[in-house]
């Protein structure tokens, strides 16, 4: 445990929508010189920044909001913000916030899930899940840099294209595909994140000849506790 590496803090974002065959999730495929989930499709996110931290006014939780509110506009061209005026802060988010009158919408995300990578993997992250609603008025895109695709799919759908092979999809990105899955429209999936705590969950891995088990919380709800990783346990 004293040799392990630090987990850096992160933010995920599940951008949803109604779609005509039920509840819609918006992901992108990461480019594939990435050094992490190089090719997967995964939810936009990445590291919580200085300047989040500056936004949430120093508040360490509210800076993974932030976090996610900028990896949305970022990696999807998606603004979650409302009227107001940002403490001055560094970077192209909050120079953009300041120049429109606008504070990161923090209300607006709903705390969805909280995966920390296992103790053996030498890239480790802390990463917090939200769920937010797509605007009407604003389209998704992928920033063709780190995302060089993006798809709006249904949480089943991907599942499939997982098990087909026809896409990769990392550990926790599965396990919380599955779990959206249980809802049929935004308001009901927000409504159960809402309902239910957030159990954090650090995997033990277990090495066996037919492959890497993981072990989780059952608390979490995810319909188990010991799965079958398929992929290196990354985030």
């Amino acid at each position: 445990m004293s040799n392990a590496v630090p987990a850096r803090p992160a933010s995920t974002i599940l951008l949803l929508r109604d779609g005509p065959g039920g509840l819609e999730v918006f992901m992108v495929v990461r480019h594939h010189q990435i050094d992490f989930a190089s090719g997967a499709l995964v939810f936009p996110g990445g590291r919580v920044e200085a300047a989040d931290a500056v936004l949430a006014g120093g508040d360490p939780n509210l800076a993974f909001r932030v976090a996610a509110i900028r990896e949305t506009w970022e990696e999807c061209g998606i603004l979650l913000a409302a009227p107001g005026t940002p403490p001055p802060a560094e970077g192209d988010f909050a120079t953009m916030l300041l120049d429109r009158g606008m504070v990161p919408d923090c209300d607006c995300l709903a705390h969805f899930a909280h995966w920390i990578t296992p103790v053996p993997v030498p890239k480790r992250f802390d990463t917090h899940f939200f769920l937010a609603a797509a605007p009407a008025d604003q389209d998704a895109v992928h920033d063709g840099h780190e995302a060089v695709d993006s798809v709006w799919i249904r949480p089943a759908d991907a599942l499939a294209e997982a098990i087909a092979g026809t896409k990769k999809v990392v550990f926790p990105t599965r396990m919380n595909l599955t779990k959206l899955a249980r809802s049929n429209t935004v308001a009901e999936a927000f409504a159960a994140a809402r309902a239910r705590p957030v159990v954090t969950v650090q995997p033990i891995q277990r090495d066996t000849p037919e492959g890497r088990y993981l072990r989780i919380p059952i608390e979490a709800d995810y319909d188990g506790e010991e799965f079958l990783a398929g992929d290196p346990p990354s985030m």
